[in-house]
């Protein structure tokens, strides 16, 4: 079960940590609201923090939702309790938001970069859509490129090219990161980071207005959305990105 935790304004008479259990498209959620006002004192909402991890560790909650800029990852962690995990949505939009790069900046069909520390379903099902999609893909991956390129030539007549050097790499118009690479420059028009650690933004994540209109306000939208992604509650092709302001920047967690 998923924790969510919201951020309310004090109300006299009611309590500062309230807790509820919720469903959110299907998704079982045990919901703490922790009251938080402008003139509450730091040490008071640490408190109150506490008390609200307390409540999720004894409802058996692992993994919450929190709100954006949340704070007090450290009382929650002194119970066993993390954010939830968005490596798996990233990667799973890592093949679309790199050709939306391209297209924002007229390069739709141009040379991709993959490079990855290993061999994963992941990385094998970014690598297909991208090669069904861009003229040429280039993958740098320690093992099992082999096996892939000559999986993606019989099934899709597609050539994988293997084992770029850095020259290559850092001529791709895209660059998409499922690993740390501190030897390039990644001065690609587009760079998509999706590992662990990154903290680039993604684009606006959209969902359909009858999904929409369901969601509550005041959490952390990826963490919100990977949480429905896990569950089954949103499938494949739900969630789709938006165009940011930002659009002349690639990058992306």
């Amino acid at each position: 079960m998923f924790g969510l935790w919201i951020w309310v304004p004090p109300e006299r008479g009611q309590r500062a940590v309230k807790t509820a259990e919720r469903m959110v498209l299907h998704t079982h959620l045990y919901s703490v609201q922790v009251a938080r006002g402008p003139r509450t004192p730091a040490a008071v909402i640490r408190r109150r923090a506490a008390a609200a991890a307390r409540k999720l560790e004894k409802a058996g909650v692992r993994r919450v939702v929190l709100p954006d800029a949340f704070a007090y990852g450290d009382v929650l962690e002194k119970r066993g309790i993390g954010a939830v995990d968005t490596l798996a949505l990233r990667r799973e939009l890592a093949a679309e938001q790199t050709c939306r790069g391209l297209e924002d900046r007229g390069l739709s069909g141009g040379t991709v970069a993959v490079s990855a520390d290993a061999m994963s379903a992941e990385l094998v099902r970014t690598v297909t859509e991208l090669s069904l999609r861009c003229r040429y893909v280039l993958l740098d991956v320690p093992y099992g490129g082999p096996d892939l390129a000559g999986r993606l030539r019989r099934e899709y007549g597609v050539a994988l090219r293997l084992e770029p050097d850095l020259a290559r790499l850092g001529e791709a118009e895209a660059l998409v990161l499922f690993a740390p690479r501190t030897d390039l420059r990644r001065n690609n028009p587009v760079v998509v980071e999706a590992y662990r650690g990154s903290e680039a933004p993604l684009p606006p994540l959209l969902l359909p207005p009858a999904l929409e209109e369901q969601l509550p306000a005041g959490c952390c939208r990826i963490q919100l959305l990977a949480a429905l992604r896990e569950s089954g509650a949103l499938r494949p092709g739900q969630i789709s990105l938006g165009r940011s302001a930002a659009a002349g920047n690639g990058s992306g967690a």
